[in-house]
């Protein structure tokens, strides 16, 4: 069932209302609604099934908050909101439970944002503001025509090949040759180098994002993301390797699915360990780029990482990238390669490595400082297949080969340590 508070015209209705279980929440939120101009009057003793049964004989307000505190089955009693909600009011539900799963449903179920106890001023105010502009905002109607959004994660299978210039290209690529809007997300929140790829100062949005993820809205997005172009805009950061990411991954649900609305395209370079810690950040992404060299080390953990995706991120297109191929012999054949994994590598890019400091030198992504260059054409071809997986449901890739596979299938490592290397093929 699709929620009623997603689509839908203003009407006439108070302005808010609140069904909250306990006296210190409610102690706390008087105040400021009070201070937003509202009724405090509107914020009732009880939960989200007093909130149900009121609002089954009276109008639903503009903004509804709803306590989950003291319900079973919140998913189930949300649905029941639903059916008494009346279109475009805006839910924000407020919970005692820490858990981004809980999250993430809630956020699919149209809720539009969680507050967690012990409420704040602070917090409240922000996410109150928040949904009085999003109540305001103009409403695309279902004849409007559906904004379509492609996601492409871009996941390297060991440090150093290469992964994070491949995106901060292909991002360039979506941006001036698509002419499509794109947001950059650099997820390496120490060490990251988008911003640095693209000559840019990181700014402060990805750690202000992490820290307060209820400050995240459509007017943060547009003040946090620094911009490189008309099309293309970047969220980075470079926290203190003093400081440990301290996060439930909230901040990058919340991130996503603004960049859905917001922009054409989403790019998100993400490094190993964040694919391992928060594997909801793929479940609305439409490709995963693979992005591996021919190596024995590259070859087992492209195995584990395709494995790992056809468990956690089912419906994500793999698509396999062999960087940096040299001239003359790699440690694994292109062949031997291919049949550890069981599939086909989709691309090869060949190494250049004058490319590499050209692109350092003028402090721009490697295929806007070298154009001429093959290992450019071959990502220009990537995105392109990246644009056609969008329009085809990924029936482009989808002969490419099984997916993740058992190390002790095709791939013998002492054979393959055994073997002479061979000359690879020329790269695609």
């Amino acid at each position: 069932m699709n929620a009623p508070w997603k689509s839908g015209g203003m009407g006439n209705r108070d302005p808010f209302a609140a069904y909250i279980c306990d006296d210190a929440a409610l102690d706390v939120l008087r105040p400021v609604v009070i201070e937003m101009g509202w009724q405090p009057e509107k914020c009732n003793k009880g939960g989200l099934r007093n909130a149900v049964q009121s609002l089954s004989i009276s109008a639903s307000p503009a903004i509804l908050m709803v306590d989950l505190s003291e319900s079973g089955d919140p998913l189930n009693d949300i649905n029941a909101l639903a059916e008494v909600c009346e279109p475009g009011t805006v839910v924000i539900a407020v919970g005692q439970v820490n858990d981004v799963r809980l999250y993430r449903d809630l956020l699919s179920s149209g809720i539009h944002d969680y507050l967690l106890k012990p409420l704040a001023a602070g917090q409240l105010r922000d996410a109150l503001t928040n949904a009085q502009a999003i109540f305001s905002a103009p409403r695309h109607h279902e004849g409007d025509g559906e904004h379509q959004h492609i996601a492409n994660a871009i996941v390297g299978t060991r440090g150093g090949v290469g992964a994070s210039t491949l995106a901060t290209s292909l991002a360039w690529l979506f941006a001036t040759e698509h002419n499509r809007s794109t947001a950059l997300l650099d997820l390496d929140v120490h060490f990251g180098t988008g911003a640095l790829c693209l000559d840019l100062e990181p700014g402060r949005g990805l750690t202000d994002a992490i820290e307060n993820p209820s400050r995240i809205d459509t007017l943060f997005i547009e003040r946090a993301m620094v911009r490189a172009n008309d099309k293309l805009a970047i969220m980075s950061a470079e926290a203190p390797i003093s400081s440990p990411l301290m996060t439930d991954g909230s901040a990058f649900l919340q991130l996503e699915e603004e960049f859905r609305s917001a922009f054409d395209m989403t790019v998100i370079d993400l490094p190993r360990n964040m694919l391992i810690n928060f594997p909801h950040l793929l479940a609305e992404v439409g490709v995963v780029t693979l992005v591996t060299e021919l190596t024995l080390a590259s070859a087992r953990d492209t195995i584990r990482i395709l494995s790992w995706l056809k468990a956690n991120a089912p419906s994500a297109t793999p698509m396999i990238v062999c960087n940096k191929v040299p001239q003359g012999t790699t440690e694994i054949s292109k062949a031997d390669f291919e049949a550890s994994i069981e599939r086909k590598i989709n691309f090869m890019i060949p190494l250049d490595q004058k490319a590499g400091v050209n692109a350092a030198k003028l402090g721009q992504t490697f295929v806007e400082a070298n154009k001429g260059s093959k290992a450019v054409a071959a990502m220009r071809d990537i995105a392109n297949a990246v644009m056609g997986v969008s329009s085809d449901n990924g029936a482009s890739l989808a002969g490419a080969g099984k997916g993740g596979t058992s190390l002790l299938g095709k791939l013998d490592l002492k054979a393959l340590l055994a073997k002479k290397p061979k000359a690879t093929e020329p790269a695609a």
